[in-house]
């Protein structure tokens, strides 16, 4: 590689890095106070923890780089458990993401107006639910405005926390250097004290305790492998290198700010982070005193804080993505899927957002129990994620990578459990119970909606074996095309019983009017999913010879017909594009369509139908194109 492609690639990353690293970075804000805190009076085991911190960091990134390696298209923690498990395993983590979006909002508004009403007088904290709370209004009404982070709003948030954190890193930690060369003795010494009187299972327990409680620090590590489809070519490499940027300046901020806790002596403050009266310390150790002290602190929390409010933001972008994928495999209501569509990206935005609200009240705002929600999901996909790793790398034991590889999952894996198990048994009375039964009603309500998926399909199937019966034509020659003549273009699915059904429905409405039969169909893909190239000629086959089916239908009638196949990431998108197209070769079409007709329609299956005939027949007839709904019972 030589230096031109070298600096090209660094400079992808460094903005992937900006792009991408605002929710771990940010994490660094609440993650490193709720460990310290934990410690009580025997800080001095923040020495430990400040290590530990910085080492959990890098283990975990290395082991999601494997992700990122078989999944280039993003893994995101649903789709590696699905494909490397099964879709049990995918169920759970899907459903452990959902709420962890929703958290991923709550903890980081509240974190960020803490950071905020650290400057304000402690009086003041009767209203910082209010602002929280207006403050997720606002970031719903920018996302639903249709609003994004660019670059140039988030570059000077990002690099003003990264700049003025590290100054006062660094700061803190020269300006008490001359403690540093007894600290580890100190340290080892008051450890052997400690476990004299109370034992070392005390002493294990108590570090364990407050190592969990910081498990909140580590959430965001997981971006660059959930949106490798987002860098640049080579994508791998980039986002490998943007892994290495997120890591190095996660441990660095994360575990300097332990360290400057113990260092400083950091108490706490009624109405301010423990950031905030570490900072405020520091920045007056280094001359700054009055209203230029004041102004630098208001700087640094400034910055905190918006960098905290762009992560809440990820939690609008992230979680209608993994509605998306969960409706894709029929988990939730299959209107989710289609993020073409605006309504169906709000849909999404909104229950972000309600649900975060309902969070904020439920908790009041307050940070250390967000934490402990957030941690444990955020730790139960990890951990699914990296059981996925070990079960891929034990099956592929003819790689020669195989034994390294599995063993750097495996610690992950060991890390990762280990942080969850804590957290579950130590807080599950102090809210810990709460996440798991948000997460066991998700997965309730998936399982009850597939099996209602899988029943109306197995009614599908009975109709497409009724049609099965439809007899072919004789005719040989069959007429080709002619564009001028009025069209039929029918939208079809997988069911033959459903393209049939429209059909015929459309030769008894309008006899011998129609002189041009076309089939059109969109199929959703990723080429680069692993696993994907086989699977992907698999589909493409299944597609192709269910369309050639209604086109031989109508050849053997004496019928022009032909077909359209598309395939993309969104099959709304992929349709609305192909009408276009043939509305253009056939000026004189007409599209038709099946709509599912229930004997007891509901609210459910209002949710759970037709969706996609209503945003396709919603598109075209914007477009000035007909579109006409055909019912089909079932």
């Amino acid at each position: 590689m030589n230096r031109d492609t070298r600096h090209s690639l660094a400079l992808v990353a460094f903005l992937a890095w900006v792009g991408l690293g605002a929710d771990g970075l940010s994490s660094s804000a609440y993650g490193p106070e709720e460990a310290f805190k934990a410690l009580g009076t025997h800080t001095h085991l923040g020495l430990y923890l400040a290590i530990v911190t910085a080492v959990t960091v890098f283990i975990i990134a290395l082991a999601y780089n494997q992700v990122i390696e078989l999944f280039p298209t993003g893994g995101g923690g649903y789709r590696v458990a699905t494909t490397l498990i099964g879709p049990y395993a995918g169920l759970v983590s899907g459903a452990a993401l959902v709420v962890d979006y929703v958290l991923t909002i709550a903890i980081s508004v509240a974190s960020g107006t803490d950071a905020l009403f650290s400057l304000m007088p402690v009086d003041w904290q009767t209203y910082k639910l209010t602002i929280e709370l207006g403050l997720v209004a606002l970031l719903l009404y920018m996302n639903l405005r249709g609003a994004k982070e660019s670059i140039q709003i988030l570059l000077p948030i990002f690099l003003g926390f990264v700049i003025t954190h590290t100054i006062l890193i660094f700061y803190g930690i020269s300006a008490h250097a001359g403690l540093l060369p007894q600290l580890i003795p100190d340290t080892l010494h008051e450890t052997s004290s400690l476990a004299t009187e109370s034992g070392w299972i005390f002493v294990v327990a108590l570090f364990l305790k407050a190592y969990s409680l910081g498990g909140g620090t580590y959430t965001g590590i997981e971006a660059v492998s959930n949106n490798v489809q987002s860098l640049a070519e080579p994508r791998i490499k980039t986002g490998k290198l943007t892994m290495l940027y997120m890591a190095a300046s996660l441990a660095f901020v994360a575990a300097g700010i332990i360290l400057l806790y113990l260092l400083w002596n950091a108490q706490v403050v009624e109405g301010q982070t423990l950031n905030a009266v570490v900072f405020r310390n520091i920045i007056t150790d280094m001359g700054f005193t009055g209203e230029l002290g004041t102004s630098t602190l208001t700087m640094v929390l400034v910055f905190e804080a918006g960098l905290l409010f762009v992560a809440a933001n990820t939690g609008f972008l992230g979680g209608p993505s993994v509605l998306s994928n969960m409706a894709i495999d029929s988990w939730l209501p299959h209107r989710f899927r289609y993020l073409s569509s605006r309504l169906v990206t709000q849909n999404g935005i909104v229950l972000m957002g309600i649900s975060a609200v309902g969070i904020l009240l439920w908790t009041r705002g307050r940070v250390d129990l967000l934490v402990v929600l957030y941690s444990i999901n955020v730790f139960l996909t990890f951990s699914l994620s990296l059981a996925g790793l070990c079960v891929y790398w034990l099956k592929h034991r003819n790689d020669p990578r195989w034994v390294g590889r599995l063993c750097l999952s495996g610690l992950g894996l060991i890390v990762t459990t280990g942080i969850l198990a804590v957290t579950v048994v130590e807080k599950f009375f102090e809210g810990g119970w709460l996440t798991l039964a948000i997460t066991g009603l998700v997965i309730g309500v998936c399982l009850w909606i597939q099996r209602h998926y899988k029943d109306t399909r197995g009614k599908i199937r009975a109709v497409d074996e009724v049609f099965a019966n439809q007899p072919y034509g004789s005719e040989t020659n069959f007429p080709a095309c002619d564009p001028e003549q009025p069209t039929a273009v029918f939208i079809v699915g997988t069911s033959r019983g459903g393209g049939l059904h429209a059909l015929l429905w459309v030769q008894r409405m309008f006899p011998d009017h129609f002189k041009n039969f076309i089939f059109i169909n969109a199929r959703t893909v990723d080429a680069h999913v692993y696993g994907g190239e086989d699977a992907l000629e698999a589909m493409k086959v299944d597609a192709m010879v269910s369309l050639n089916f209604f086109v031989n239908f109508c050849h053997s009638h004496g019928m022009a017909s032909k077909y359209y196949l598309a395939y993309g990431t969104d099959a709304i998108a992929e349709l609305t594009k192909l009408s276009a197209q043939v509305h253009t070769e056939f000026p004189n079409a007409i599209f038709f369509t099946s709509k599912l007709i229930f004997q007891r329609e509901n609210w459910f299956s209002w949710i759970l139908h037709n969706q996609a005939v209503t945003s396709i027949q919603r598109y075209l007839h914007f477009q000035g194109l007909q579109m006409v709904i055909l019912p089909m019972k079932i």
